[in-house]
């Protein structure tokens, strides 16, 4: 599978962005998926997952009940829906494809990745 993220930009706290991540090849529903993300001279850390059924999902505590990860499996995306941001939140996203049944906050668990969105927030 292939990864396509987009949706990212400059808002200010408080605002609102919706991240995509559109997947190539037949087999998207078969992957649990997740976002990370990495802030300057920072290392990527864990956003969100979801499993295969939009069911089971989980979330870093910063972000928790700030952002939603949701998926479509028949329109091979899964989007991240970020409220009430805070500048905190400023970095690039990555959308990811679960490889392996490790832990699912590890980034080794994760075997493709898309290109990363950049999502600045001002405060």
């Amino acid at each position: 599978v292939q990864l396509q993220a987009s949706g990212g930009g400059s808002v200010q706290a408080g605002g609102s962005l919706r991240l995509s991540c559109v997947a190539s090849g037949r087999t998207f529903g078969s992957y649990p998926m997740g976002w990370f993300r990495q802030a300057p001279e920072k290392e990527r850390e864990f956003v969100a997952f979801i499993g295969t059924t939009s069911g089971d999902t989980a979330y870093a505590d910063s972000v928790k009940g700030r952002f939603t990860i949701s998926r479509d499996n028949a329109k091979k995306t899964v989007t991240l829906q970020m409220d009430n941001l805070k500048p905190e939140d400023t970095a690039v996203y990555y959308c990811a494809a679960m490889y392996s049944s490790g832990a699912l906050r590890s980034q080794t668990s994760y075997g493709t990745w898309g290109q990363g969105t950049l999502v600045t927030v001002s405060s």
